[in-house]
């Protein structure tokens, strides 16, 4: 800890965002440039606290205190030697992550928390400006190879790690570039695709091959890979998009959030599009209240949309803790994201009901107020309010309501055991083929990318185990070091 009394000198403070009247006219990152000396400040309310409940909060178990008692001491060099250690991709993290971490942080027991993720994202950055990310190949291989499937956070993070564990890494990604849902999931006003492409030439400097426009399962074939590699590892992502099948469904105009989303990004790059859905002049209903609905949000006052109107099943959150989710558990509270502030009318309790339209093209919603209560076995039910139905004027309907499973036919060719609901079945992370390791959400379930990179890395634990009979990669606990792996 640099400074014992800045917790109580300094304030918690962030970068300024651009006036959101104006950025919605481009799609660069929000955020102004901050001084690196309030950087230094927000470091230095990092307080003694004894216990750092952050390095719990934070799936990969990053360091915290000490890092940034590195940035208070201006250290950037030993900074991010400590950030790297357990994290691979802090640029990141530092931009999409939601922050557990800060969540987590003592000083926000009755204080604003430590500003984490700004600093983490600092460091990227100024390891990226001062030479310190750069490429570091093995200095020796040990001629075994691994096939990676999907280049999003978790395949990213396993092959970063395989390859630093000597082994031949090849990466292999169904769309036209690298990133995953970094790339086409996440809107370029939270993260600029050019810093998934300096990451990416790090990781090809290093020895590590990736290969686009590849549908393993279907072009090529599951028995190829197996045949080819000593190992494979599935991180192929929850994208199976969770459906509304209710009267309308069909008419054009309703859309899945991703294919939004996607086509968007694709455009950002200088794709042509010529299937593009577009809110411009449209009155559009976002279905679903978390991050997904935000982007559509923000994507959609981009394009020009007539009105926006969010809409969550469930209740209000409230705007601070409660006995259910009390210090250091994630707090259940209302977040207003950056969209938001663009632009948008937010309900809560509200069911969809029928998607109305003529001649084929959606036209009108029909929504109705529910109140949720606990049925006799205790679980939570609603009932729609009598009286509220009613319909709202609607020509783009966005479905933003979560990801079942992978969506293709991916485990199927692996011949790979699926849980009840759908991942892949691991012990550890291999699957039921001794070879094939799955990790990310394509085991776990939809979740975030600070838990895919976690899973990657851990994955490559019981891949490298597997290979070489143990592991000397870094392990977020000693609960890592002996993952079970058969041969």
């Amino acid at each position: 800890m640099g400074q014992k009394d800045g917790f109580l000198q300094y304030d918690r403070e962030l970068p300024s965002s651009r006036d959101p009247q104006k950025r919605i006219n481009d799609y660069k990152e929000i955020y102004e440039e901050f001084p690196e000396n309030k950087t230094k400040q927000q470091a230095a309310r990092c307080m003694d606290c004894g216990i750092p409940f952050c390095h719990s909060g934070c799936p990969l178990g990053n360091i915290i205190p000490e890092f940034n008692d590195a940035v208070y001491r201006e250290q950037w060099e030993e900074a991010v030697e400590i950030l790297t250690s357990t994290n691979n991709f802090p640029e990141f993290t530092g931009r999409i992550c939601p922050a557990p971490c800060e969540a987590s942080c003592v000083l926000g027991i009755n204080k604003p928390p430590v500003a984490i993720e700004h600093i983490e994202k600092t460091i990227a950055e100024k390891a990226y400006e001062l030479g310190y990310i750069k490429p570091q190949p093995p200095e020796e291989r040990t001629g075994k190879t691994v096939a990676v499937i999907g280049s999003g956070p978790a395949g990213l993070a396993a092959a970063a790690q395989l390859n630093k564990a000597g082994h031949l890494v090849t990466v292999f990604e169904r769309a036209d570039r690298v990133g995953g849902l970094l790339r086409y999931g996440i809107p370029d006003f939270k993260l600029e695709k050019w810093v998934i492409d300096r990451r990416v030439e790090v990781m090809e400097q290093e020895g590590i091959t990736f290969k686009t426009n590849s549908f393993i399962g279907t072009d090529i074939p599951a028995s190829e890979l197996e045949s080819n590699f000593d190992a494979v590892v599935i991180c192929a992502g929850s994208t199976h998009p969770r459906d509304l099948p209710i009267p309308g469904r069909e008419l054009e105009g309703v859309h899945f959030a991703m294919d939004f989303l996607t086509r968007q990004n694709k455009e950002v790059a200088g794709d042509e599009v010529n299937d593009k859905i577009t809110a411009k002049d449209k009155n559009v209903l976002v279905i679903g209240g978390g991050d997904t609905g935000s982007d559509c949000i923000g994507t959609s006052n981009r394009h020009g949309a007539k009105s926006v109107m969010q809409i969550e099943l469930l209740t209000k959150p409230l705007t601070h803790r409660t006995d259910k989710d009390p210090w250091p558990l994630w707090p259940m509270t209302l977040r207003t994201s950056s969209s938001h502030e663009e632009g948008a009318d937010r309900k809560w309790a509200i069911l969809t009901k029928e998607f109305i339209g003529n001649n084929g093209k959606l036209e009108k919603v029909k929504l109705v107020d529910i109140e949720w209560n606990s049925g006799e076995d205790g679980r939570p039910s609603f009932n729609e309010i009598e009286g509220t139905e009613r319909e709202i004027p609607c020509e783009l309907a966005l479905l933003a309501i979560g990801f079942l499973a992978p969506e293709n036919k991916l485990l199927e060719a692996f011949e790979i055991e699926k849980d009840p609901r759908g991942n892949a079945q691991t012990r550890g992370y291999q699957t039921n083929k001794s070879n094939v390791f799955a990790a990310g959400d394509a085991r776990r379930g939809q979740s975030l990318v600070v838990w895919a990179i976690s899973e990657g890395r851990e994955a490559a634990i019981a891949v490298d185990s597997y290979l070489m009979g143990e592991s000397k990669l870094e392990a977020k606990d000693d609960s890592f070091l002996n993952i079970a792996v058969e041969k």
